[in-house]
């Protein structure tokens, strides 16, 4: 049984519910210390169902043996996750930080076309999708169901045959980066500026031009994307943001969080820079509303800016389901298409 499998959190449940019963039952049969373990018996198990729960919805660890193993471990992301007949391929690779020292499994779509005749003489665009915190790029796959929102938008015209990379955001799966290096830790925004790009150009066919390069990401991912476009407008043209908040929720170690490692204070002080941003938040999750509508008021050429606001939603894996194919939509747009190589 998988750790995030509805039957082991019903396990952990009826675990909690003998346990009470017999703290219950024996409370008078039993000496002090026998209740005292009883009762600690009661809390950990409550406490093992609720992180069981909560990994559930983020699948931040995404089996048994992610709990003992690290990303850097080549961590599987595809299992669970079979092939659709037409639907392109998943596969798990690992990424060496030459220029972070980080060492990340990444997941990697290639769509239906990239293994057909046709394709075999293609450079594809490249989109790289980051999860939320706590998360892993498996929250993309198994809650947001992405695999399926990618096959069908290629398969009926609304994307353009497109690369996609999960990269993990951190070497610790509790680790909050927000895509930032923080300073005497790991340089995630190198790993995914840097590594992820210099991989992808190395062993698969894609594009390196700017042009046919775009970001995404969920929650904390949403901020990753619209920070990393606006600090590397050399690397990328267009980003989407689901629910991701104008500046990180973390100390990086230097101040930056409040400067030029923050949307918002950014678009106040700098120019900016000529990127296509998609801005998606719902009405009634405050922060990630309050923070995104600062983006779209303080936007102005060449920075182009769409919002898309619903009126709820909250801040959830249901929402992001809704909002992630025509965010995915978009950025196709705004990518350069699939070139041949060069003759």
């Amino acid at each position: 049984m998988s750790i995030d499998a509805p039957g082991t959190v019903a396990a952990g449940i009826a675990g909690v519910l003998l346990a009470t019963f017999a703290l219950a039952y024996f409370w008078d049969k039993r000496r002090l210390l026998g209740r005292m373990l009883l009762a600690a018996l009661v809390v950990v198990l409550l406490t093992a169902t609720c992180a069981v729960q909560l990994n559930r919805l983020t699948v931040a660890y995404p089996s048994w043996s992610a709990l003992v193993h690290e990303p850097a471990r080549g961590a599987s992301l595809s299992a669970g996750t079979p092939r659709r007949p037409g639907g392109g391929r998943f596969l798990t690779v690992t990424v060496p930080g030459r220029a972070s020292g980080l060492n990340l499994t990444m997941g990697v779509y290639l769509p239906a076309a990239y293994d057909t005749a046709a394709g075999a003489s293609l450079r594809f665009p490249v989109i790289e999708a980051f999860h939320g915190y706590p998360g892993s790029p498996s929250t993309w796959i198994r809650r947001l169901d992405v695999l399926r929102h990618l096959d069908r938008e290629m398969a009926e015209g609304r994307m353009a045959p497109t690369v996609v990379l999960f990269p993990y955001q951190t070497p610790r799966r509790l680790l909050d980066t927000e895509c930032t290096d923080i300073v005497g830790g790991p340089r995630t925004e190198t790993f995914l500026t840097q590594d992820v790009a210099a991989y992808a150009a190395a062993h698969l066919r894609v594009r390196t031009d700017r042009a046919a390069w775009g970001l995404i990401g969920y929650s904390a991912g949403g901020f990753c994307a619209m920070n990393l476009a606006l600090r590397h407008p050399e690397r990328y043209t267009a980003a989407a943001s689901l629910s991701g908040d104008s500046g990180p929720a973390i100390r990086i170690g230097d101040g930056s969080e409040h400067t030029t490692n923050n949307v918002a204070w950014r678009l106040r002080h700098l120019p900016q820079p000529r990127v296509a941003l998609y801005v998606s938040w719902a009405a009634d999750d405050v922060e990630s509303r309050d923070g995104s509508r600062d983006v779209v008021r303080l936007a102005r050429r060449p920075l182009s800016v769409n919002p898309v606001e619903l009126p709820r939603g909250g801040h959830s894996h249901a929402l992001w389901r809704r909002m992630s194919p025509p965010a995915f939509d978009w950025l196709s747009g705004h990518l350069a298409r699939g070139v041949p190589f060069p003759s």
